[in-house]
């Protein structure tokens, strides 16, 4: 009886509502994923060498990235469901402790990786050729720089998320991107730098975008204005609930993003053609993963508001509605991938064998996507969202280490299957089956819907 009036209370997003928020997400990502995809494309007249070695620490980078917006995940789903609860004054306050939390974490892994960067490169990469090893040591050291800038940025835009409004973030993605590609195009085309100009780029269009997203957060027709950050006011229990569910994702995206280079590693021994493949698949895959992204995103704020407001039967329609949307998306997404797969590895200036080992893995993305992707990365949000992170950590962590790691040396090396790049790619997808079968179980389970996270 509770879940029928539930499900038939007045709706908290209506159809005009999701669409302003997901249109915008999807064109922030887009932006932020040609970010790195200047970064590779721009280099790319400085030679393999230089390509490679900007892909292997973007790797590192997309780690950190990572574990910022699992911590920046766990800020939103308790500032939304705050609001969800009309609870403004509490939003406030826990939007200024997850900016707490993120520049202190920033900071100290931007510390790590300037200090122990040579030790890290030679740990995970220690096989690559001695030119691509030198341009990861350049480009590494500058991007590491903007790490507390890149922490703001996605605290600012997780914030923002919470609040309904993407329009922001996806403002300032813009502005990153004009930064980017304006000060690549000067130092990589201009002045020859290669990987120190890439870098150069980044750090630039990371500083750009956290000073105005830190603005922007305390303009005052904001839902939560977020002012007199310098006014220290630290709150323990905030920070446990943000923690709550940021540190469960924050360990299973750095975990998932170490596995990736750990499989990374093992590419690295089929050579510099390999390794330059991999790199433009990557970038090309997670071009056409950003709608499925950004509804994942869009489900956070969501669920989180649904699950705040008591509303456990619209946490429940909206998750379908939107993982359907997912689908859709990716569906349009992958088939234009699978056809398009030659023509768009011929953009990037590599070799013919590069060029064929990329369209091949891309098509056999492609079907993945299709099938699996959803159910294995959009789904899993709608649990997180509703402070069910530890049971997603643990199946990612399993999945990833039994399927995507163990099952990518099988496939990939002689001793195995001898696949290549391929049975690499063809781990990953395994990886999403698995993922997916647990999320959609748990999921239908329903206990997701008895969790509180602010109590």
């Amino acid at each position: 009886m509770q879940e029928t009036k539930q499900a038939t209370s007045r709706p908290l997003f209506t159809r005009d509502d999701l669409l302003r928020l997901i249109i915008p997400l999807v064109i922030e990502q887009f932006l932020l994923m040609t970010v790195g995809m200047a970064d590779t494309v721009m280099v790319t007249t400085s030679g393999e060498a230089v390509v490679s070695g900007v892909s292997l620490v973007d790797n590192i980078n997309t780690l950190i990235i990572q574990i910022f917006s699992a911590l920046s995940t766990g800020g939103a789903v308790v500032v939304a469901q705050y609001l969800g609860r009309r609870e403004a004054h509490n939003a406030k306050l826990a939007s200024k402790q997850l900016l707490y939390t993120m520049t202190a974490v920033s900071v100290f892994l931007m510390a790590m990786a300037l200090i122990f960067r040579q030790h890290i490169l030679g740990l995970i990469f220690g096989q690559v050729e001695p030119d691509v090893m030198e341009s990861a040591l350049v480009y590494f050291l500058i991007t590491a720089a903007a790490y507390p800038m890149m922490g703001i940025y996605n605290a600012g835009s997780a914030l923002f998320r919470a609040m309904g409004n993407s329009n922001v973030s996806m403002f300032c993605s813009l502005i990153v991107n004009v930064v980017n590609i304006a000060v690549n195009a000067v130092l990589i085309y201009g002045f020859h730098m290669g990987a120190a100009g890439a870098g150069l780029g980044t750090l630039a269009s990371r500083i750009a975008a956290a000073v105005i997203i830190m603005t922007l957060l305390g303009h005052k027709n904001n839902t939560i204005r977020v002012e007199g950050v310098f006014h220290f006011e630290i709150r323990t229990d905030m920070i446990k609930r943000i923690l709550f569910v940021g540190i469960p994702n924050g360990l299973e995206n750095g975990m998932f993003q170490a596995g990736k280079l750990v499989v990374l590693n093992l590419i690295a021994t089929f050579g510099t053609s390999a390794v330059a493949a991999n790199a433009i698949a990557n970038s090309i895959a997670g071009v056409v993963n950003v709608p499925g992204m950004s509804i994942g995103l869009a489900i956070i704020t969501v669920i989180g508001r649904c699950m705040g407001a008591g509303e456990t039967g619209q946490a429940s329609h909206y998750t379908k509605r939107l993982v359907g949307a997912s689908y859709m998306c990716m569906f349009v997404m992958s088939a234009c991938m699978f056809f398009f797969a030659d023509t768009l590895v011929s953009w990037f200036n590599l070799t013919p064998q590069a060029m064929e080992m990329a369209a091949q893995v891309l098509r056999a993305c492609a079907v993945g996507n299709v099938l699996f992707w959803p159910m294995a990365f959009t789904l899993p949000n709608s649990l997180r969202a509703a402070g069910d992170a530890v049971f997603t950590m643990v199946v990612s962590l399993c999945s990833m280490f039994a399927c995507r790691v163990a099952l990518s040396y099988v496939l990939a090396c002689s001793w195995g299957f001898d696949m290549g790049l391929l049975g690499v790619w063809l781990a990953m997808i395994a990886d999403w089956v698995v993922r997916g079968i647990f999320f959609l179980w748990r999921y239908r389970q329903g206990k997701w819907k008895k969790l509180r996270v602010i109590g």
